[in-house]
């Protein structure tokens, strides 16, 4: 059987003739389409400009800025690209697109809705903001200080100058400590003395030894109260607070009252048994 080339080739002329006579007629809506994209593509970073400028002018929260830019600038030019198609005459193209994206939207919003869950956490804390940029929080057993907030992520960095991305979705859902927002904290210290200590000189010893460290807050008194009796010692809680401006101050009034109570008890004990060596003189 033999194959029919003349009958082919003249089918295919044919056809490329249909889409030159077709895409010739169609030129100038083709030119008018591009200069509308090209020209939706500028307006979009005009008003993205503008935007930024006024919201960075009423507002500091920079991720809501952002996420504002975006959304502006993606919308202007997919209402530039429908525009352009319909000058085509492809707006069944575009319904189909439409029921297309809706379907694959659909199936992606399955497979990636975890990514989904961080980005609109990531937004409603852009808008909420329970944290800022420099915030001491903990969250999920992580802490440290906020670097940076992203649609997706935030970024923490520990004490020990690691850093940790942990996503939004557990950053909004999960209970967050923020140790900044209150410029006040409580500092607590578990001591143990043993049995044979009185008790009433132990608990006006440890006040006196903290009365004055460094960012105490005068109007909060510094409270003891005796929890148990342990295996070897009487223990009881010491009660601090102090001013809270970042953590490092934390570590250093902790630090400090340590060694002034372990001071304090060590001058007792060194006036006890010299009082007593006196006496036994």
């Amino acid at each position: 059987m033999n194959f029919p080339i003349e009958k082919t080739w003249k089918l295919v002329n044919e056809k490329v003739e249909l889409w030159l006579e077709v895409a010739i007629k169609n030129l100038p809506n083709f030119v008018v389409a591009i200069l509308v994209v090209l020209l939706s593509v500028l307006f979009a970073k005009i008003i993205r400009n503008m935007v930024s400028r006024l919201m960075n002018k009423d507002s500091s929260n920079r991720a809501l800025t952002q996420l504002a830019e975006r959304v502006i600038y993606f919308a202007i030019i997919l209402l530039g690209l429908f525009v352009a198609l319909e000058l085509l005459h492809l707006d069944k193209t575009v319904t189909s697109l439409l029921a297309s994206a809706g379907v694959i939207g659909l199936a992606l919003g399955f497979a990636f809705q975890d990514i989904a869950a961080n980005f609109v956490s990531g937004v409603l804390i852009a808008a909420k903001q329970p944290y800022k940029i420099g915030d001491f929080v903990e969250v999920d057993g992580m802490m440290g200080e906020v670097q940076s907030v992203d649609l997706r992520t935030t970024s923490l960095v520990t004490f020990q100058g690691i850093e940790i991305f942990v996503p939004n979705k557990y950053m909004f859902t999960k209970p967050l400590m923020n140790y900044t927002t209150t410029p006040k904290r409580r500092l607590d210290l578990t001591i143990g003395v043993s049995y044979g200590d009185d008790l009433e000189k132990v608990e006006k010893i440890a006040k006196d030894a903290v009365e004055s460290i460094k960012g105490r807050l005068e109007s909060k008194p510094v409270e003891l109260f005796y929890t148990e009796f342990g295996g070897s010692s009487i223990n009881f809680d010491l009660r601090i607070w102090i001013k809270y401006p970042d953590d490092t101050n934390f570590f250093k009034s902790r630090h400090e009252a340590i060694m002034r109570i372990k001071k304090a008890f060590d001058e007792n004990v060194k006036k006890f048994l010299s009082k007593r060596g006196a006496q036994t003189k």
